[in-house]
């Protein structure tokens, strides 16, 4: 069953990932908001600069018809006083040029009644011209109406030029039509104007009437636009709902342009300015700058994406690391907590970090006693320098694992042998040691069986006294010490006197228990730490005498003899004494002068036959026999 703690280390990995995500997520949102704003910017200034335009265009355009308008006032307000008599034609005709005093009135002509040609600014031969056909004028003969008249653009036919009309209806003075007074302002002269402002490569400035004529725009060098009827156009449907001035928004039906407009109604005549920019002039400069950052950002989030599809990588790696260790460890635990030895983790500090609950029988003490106490408490002190050594070399990396047998202290018992194997743990996330693991077993038990095996190994079974093995063994290190410390070395080979008589006539048991006598004796004898008694072979038997010359070896073998008659064992076979008695072979040697052990046993070896041959019961010292009835008296 999977625990919330492992669901949510689980779901770690794909919360740092979501989290990464959200990280670029935010940073491309942000970005994206900022360029939108940025955009929404450059169009808001775009707006106001042409807004400001179109109100200075549109002010520009009131100034110029309201110069048109002042001279028809004064023109027609002289002609209705004065007439349109000969005289008065002929002075209009020397007073006309003096009022095209701008370059922005193109010409002045005043026609009669009937579209005649009364009077004029050109310097062309009028006779015969009649305008009754043009818009204006029959307007003007149809309607009351005495305020200016602004019409369409229409083909000049004095020059042939596109021009704006400006005209007022002349009456007599019974108020019936007399005939109308008309300026006429160059297309070419707004244009011209217009051209002074930068617009963007695809800008432009439309000056149009009310009703949707096309008076005049920039970029029309053809006149192709001049006149044209865009009363259709979405900006005129709704023409008498919209303010008089406004942003707008449109696809040109001239040129299929997207244009950021503003226009702006004039407040003293029928006309309106529409100043325009290219939305993707205006745009351009944004949209460069904007690509360059897009490139930055998304690097940027591509660089924060790697980094961090790395680090979840890592996180993902670690996590089955942990999650693989910690299999490890609840694996280690059910083996630890199962086994019947104690295994224990100790840290660099010699700490103890865990301790498995066989502690109890191992040490008397539950791991709760033990966890953080020093992992070296309760060792014998006689062996703590050897652990230390052994603990430390593992954590300065010398040696990867360790085994020794130590002496511990128990709560109950008191003292047990305990066998430790030990070895380095390294950290998962560096391969440095970060401590070691030992398991600990009792050996007290396998330890007194060593020992009684040992003991074994080394002692008669029958006498209890040392078997031939260990005196070869004590031999040889006794005269490696003489002959290092120049110190002289004895030794006594003792054999029992016609000892296979004393069996076939007693018994073998009887035979053993003379042996096992003799052997106390010998026991009781070498009572010195470093001296030997040992059974070397059937019935023959030698102690070894360390630092003890010739007089010394003398004195033991006679003590051996004499203790063994003191003992009186009836021997019926051995006479002239009928009791048990042993000769005896003695030698002593110095090992500095001599090279090997095996001299001073020869030495003692025939010392012993001629003891032998020369009777029995007796010592002999190599080189010279010594009777035990002379001894004795």
């Amino acid at each position: 069953m999977v625990t919330s703690r492992e669901l949510g280390k689980t779901r770690l990995p794909l919360w740092a990932a979501g989290f990464v995500a959200l990280i670029c997520m935010t940073i491309l949102g942000l970005s994206a908001w900022r360029e939108w704003e940025t955009r929404n910017t450059e169009l808001k200034n775009a707006e106001i600069d042409v807004a400001n335009l179109a109100h200075s265009l549109i002010q520009h355009a009131d100034d110029t018809f309201e110069l048109a308008d002042t001279i028809l006032v004064g023109l027609v307000h002289r002609l209705e006083l004065d007439g349109t008599g000969p005289d008065t034609i002929a002075k209009l005709q020397t007073y006309l040029p003096t009022r095209k005093s701008s370059d922005r009135v193109r010409g002045i002509f005043v026609y009669d009644e009937t579209g005649r040609w009364l009077a004029t600014t050109e310097h062309i031969d009028f006779s015969g011209l009649n305008n009754s056909d043009r818009e204006y004028f029959r307007q003007h003969r149809d309607s009351p109406d005495k305020g200016t008249l602004i019409g369409r653009p229409v083909k000049s036919r004095s020059g042939g030029q596109w021009i704006i009309t400006a005209s007022r209806r002349i009456n007599h003075p019974d108020g019936s039509f007399a005939g109308v007074a008309l300026l006429t302002i160059d297309v070419a002269y707004f244009a011209k104007f217009y051209e002074r402002f930068d617009f963007g490569p695809n800008g432009s400035v439309s000056l149009l009437n009310n009703a949707g004529i096309m008076l005049v725009r920039t970029r029309d060098e053809s006149g192709a636009f001049v006149g044209r009827d865009l009363s259709n156009a979405p900006l005129f449907r709704d023409w008498e709902s919209r303010p008089a001035a406004a942003v707008y928004y449109f696809k040109s039906p001239l040129d299929g342009v997207q244009r950021l407009s503003y226009y702006q109604r004039s407040s003293h005549y029928p006309l309106m300015v529409l100043a325009s920019k290219s939305k993707d002039d205006v745009l351009a400069p944004w949209r460069h700058a904007a690509a360059t950052r897009a490139i930055v950002v998304f690097g940027l989030v591509l660089l924060i994406a790697v980094i961090g599809f790395y680090l979840v990588r890592q996180l993902s790696q670690r996590q089955r690391m942990a999650q693989v260790l910690v299999a490890k460890e609840a694996n280690f635990r059910l083996l630890a907590e199962q086994s019947s030895d104690m295994v224990t983790r100790i840290g660099l500090d010699n700490r103890l970090l865990y301790v498995s609950p066989s502690c109890v029988r191992i040490t008397g003490w539950s791991a709760d006693e033990l966890l953080d106490t020093s992992a070296l408490a309760g060792i014998h002190p006689d062996d703590m320098e050897r652990v230390e050594q052994a603990i430390a070399a593992l954590k300065r990396g010398e040696a990867e694992e360790a085994r020794f047998v130590y002496r511990q202290r128990h709560r109950d018992k008191g003292e047990i042998w305990a066998e430790a194997a030990l070895h380095v743990t390294l950290a998962s996330d560096s391969g440095e040691i970060d401590g070691v693991v030992a398991v600990i077993r009792d050996m007290t038990e396998q330890k007194d069986l060593q020992d009684k095996l040992a003991s074994l190994a080394t002692t008669d079974g029958l006498t209890g006294l040392a078997n031939r093995r260990a005196f070869d063994e004590r031999l040889a290190d006794e005269w490696a010490r003489a002959r290092r410390d120049g110190t002289q070395l004895s030794l006594l080979l003792i054999d029992v006197d016609h000892f296979k008589k004393f069996n076939d006539h007693y018994g073998h048991l009887a035979g053993d228990g003379c042996l096992r006598a003799l052997g106390r004796i010998l026991s009781a004898t070498a009572r010195r730490p470093a001296d030997l008694a040992a059974r070397y072979g059937g019935e023959e038997f030698a102690v070894l005498l360390p630092n003890t010359g010739p007089d010394g070896c003398a004195e033991v073998g006679e003590g051996i003899r004499q203790a063994l008659h003191d003992l009186a064992m009836l021997h019926a076979q051995n006479p002239p004494s009928r009791l048990v008695t042993v000769s005896v072979g003695a030698a002593t040697g110095l090992p500095s002068q001599v090279t090997d052990s095996s001299t001073l046993v020869a030495a003692a070896d025939r010392a012993l036959y001629t003891a032998k041959d020369s009777g029995r019961d007796r010592l002999v010292m190599s080189g010279q026999v010594v009777p035990w009835p002379a001894k004795s008296a």
